[in-house]
């Protein structure tokens, strides 16, 4: 039985089903990672800074995790490298939600090529409607994931529902920035069909309302204009090798939405880092 999805969320489902994205991120994005990375140079490997990104939301959450019987969940799980990193770093029970069914194919696929589908279950959903019963998990992790709710505050009502007293979340997600001008990420909006983007500002205040902990907050946003701004350079690289995978018109319109991010981010209208919180005990 086909899940039922809200429009924002059916929206980003069919983008990432899509052959075109399908391709382009698995062979450009950085195929185990689909998400911003830490950048120690600006002609870095996507893929280098995308695995550095998970061992370093990883170090923060490493002492839930190495607990006996460790439950996380991975909300927004793409193509499953940091399921992977973490059930083959603490061996832990991973739940990898994602919307894309052509992307879990992949996942599917490489987490039993890497002897850890014991480990990882992947399932098809949102995280606007997590399919869990309550306090099922030690920790909720997302990489750049919550943006393509139009339903923010509902995905932090079901995280919260999801894990167990004391558990933590711990996410990033390319934000706004808390004095964003209306108005000037217009080009954005319209591309990820939405209406705006989450906040620092915005996540805090979910925090209080559910009376989490915040435990930490890291402004890392340089990293965002250096990611998409090296997604853009090896696109552009890669274009010949990608004529048979992805379509002109298609990487007409991600190089085009890419420079936006750019823009944005250097302008200062764009937030980017790492935030975790705690659930009261």
């Amino acid at each position: 039985m086909k899940q039922s999805y809200s429009d924002a969320v059916e929206t980003a489902r069919s983008y990432y089903n899509s052959e075109d994205a399908d391709n382009f991120y698995y062979h450009v994005w950085g195929g185990e990672d689909i998400h911003i990375g830490l950048y120690e140079s600006a002609e870095e490997p996507i893929a280098n800074a995308s695995a550095r990104t998970v061992e370093r939301i990883a170090d923060r959450i490493a002492a839930p995790l190495s607990r006996p019987d460790a439950r996380v969940i991975d909300l927004g799980a793409g193509y499953g490298g940091a399921a992977r990193h973490l059930a083959k770093r603490f061996g832990c029970q991973v739940l990898a939600l994602n919307l894309s069914e052509a992307e879990n194919r992949r996942d599917r696929e490489m987490n039993q090529a890497a002897g850890l589908d014991h480990l990882i279950e992947v399932v098809d959903a949102s995280f606007e409607d997590v399919p869990a019963p309550a306090a099922s998990f030690d920790v909720a992790w997302s990489q750049d994931a919550f943006l393509h709710s139009g339903h923010r505050d509902k995905v932090m009502d079901e995280i919260d529902r999801v894990l167990k007293p004391g558990g933590e979340l711990i996410f990033t997600d390319p934000m706004q920035a808390d004095a964003c001008p209306e108005g000037v990420l217009q080009p954005i909006f319209d591309r990820i069909h939405l209406s705006s983007l989450g906040s620092f500002a915005f996540y805090r205040e979910q925090a209080k309302r559910l009376g989490w902990e915040e435990v930490e907050i890291l402004d890392m946003t340089e990293n965002l204009i250096a990611h998409y701004s090296r997604v853009g350079d090896t696109l552009r690289e890669q274009r010949d090798a990608l004529k048979d995978k992805v379509s002109d018109d298609y990487v007409e319109r991600m190089l085009a939405g890419l420079g936006h991010w750019v823009e944005g981010g250097r302008n200062g209208y764009l937030s980017w880092g790492i935030i975790h919180f705690r659930k009261p005990a």
